[in-house]
């Protein structure tokens, strides 16, 4: 089960950098405001990366955070495309949520096994 989830947030992982880098006409749009989406495609990416390494989950949001403002900065360079502080921000956060909400889900996990167990 941990291949397949570290594939999916790899894929993920592509799937973000393409919408982020690519050309603005073949991003997804969703009915919701710009930082939405950003929010919403960050919290998955970093559910999915929390998922995918659970023992690293730490290193991981920290590499993750370093990632986000690179490929922000990578924008500078993408034709049509511009770096935001702002976008930096809502993305980093989001992807800290993510990780956040799996390690709540763990916890709560083995909290309910242990009490389980001890029945």
């Amino acid at each position: 089960m941990t291949i397949i989830l570290r594939i999916f947030a790899w894929l993920l992982a592509a799937a973000v950098t393409f919408a982020t880098l690519g050309p603005a006409s073949y991003r997804p749009h969703a009915n919701i405001t710009h930082d939405g989406e950003h929010a919403l495609a960050f919290v998955l990416l970093g559910l999915a990366f929390a998922l995918a390494y659970p023992r690293h989950r730490t290193l991981s949001a920290a590499i993750s955070v370093v990632l986000i403002g690179v490929l922000e900065l990578m924008q500078l360079f993408a034709p049509g495309r511009h770096a935001r502080l702002e976008d930096f921000v809502v993305d980093a956060l989001a992807a800290l949520v993510g990780f956040t909400l799996a390690a709540l889900v763990g916890w709560l996990a083995r909290s309910h096994w242990h009490e389980r167990r001890a029945d």
